[in-house]
């Protein structure tokens, strides 16, 4: 007999986890996209039991903070569901920002970045889409000069303008605020 030879086209697309909690989204990820989740990122160690449990081959990196994305295997789909309690409309509304919790969110865009998945998938709370966000000092500049440029690209303001409907939200002018949801999606 015969043994027939897998190619990349017969494997199940690969997803990589972030903020996975108990893995709600990634159960998700894999029925959609007929996917394996092979790794995930999570610091609670009791969710991260649970998410072991049920996906005991996948390897837990741990704190996204400490994570070298370079040394990490690459994945078809990224998901992850950043912390909200940030920009939820319950909570203090600190926004998405430097040293905030929901500012994580700066951790997953530099996943993204260095990982190039084709697919990801972000969860969040609804406000994303009215919660500030501020851009990080550069090194060497003032806090006036942190958002000099529009929030946007012609191309992302056009696609934001379905998602957004108040035009003030998306921060394509150096005078409107840059919303949390613009911010994510920008990157």
């Amino acid at each position: 007999m015969r043994k027939e030879q897998t190619t990349d086209e017969d494997r199940p697309l690969r997803v990589g986890s972030l903020f996975s909690g108990y893995g709600g989204l990634d159960l998700a990820v894999e029925h959609v996209f007929n996917a394996e989740t092979v790794w995930f990122s999570e610091i609670n160690e009791p969710v991260a039991r649970v998410f072991s449990h049920h996906w005991p081959d996948a390897p837990n990196l741990g704190d996204i903070t400490s994570i070298n994305w370079h040394d990490v295997p690459p994945v078809d789909i990224l998901c992850g569901g950043f912390p909200c309690q940030d920009v939820s409309t319950v909570g203090k509304r600190a926004g998405l920002a430097p040293g905030t919790r929901s500012g994580l969110w700066a951790q997953m865009a530099t996943a993204i970045e260095i990982l190039q998945p084709q697919f990801v998938v972000i969860e969040n709370v609804r406000g994303l889409l009215s919660t500030k966000a501020i851009r990080s000092t550069p090194e060497g500049a003032t806090p006036d000069a942190r958002n000099p440029d529009d929030a946007t690209g012609t191309d992302v303001t056009a696609a934001l303008r379905g998602l957004e409907p108040d035009p003030w939200g998306l921060g394509d002018e150096s005078a409107r605020p840059l919303v949390a949801a613009g911010a994510v999606m920008r990157s």
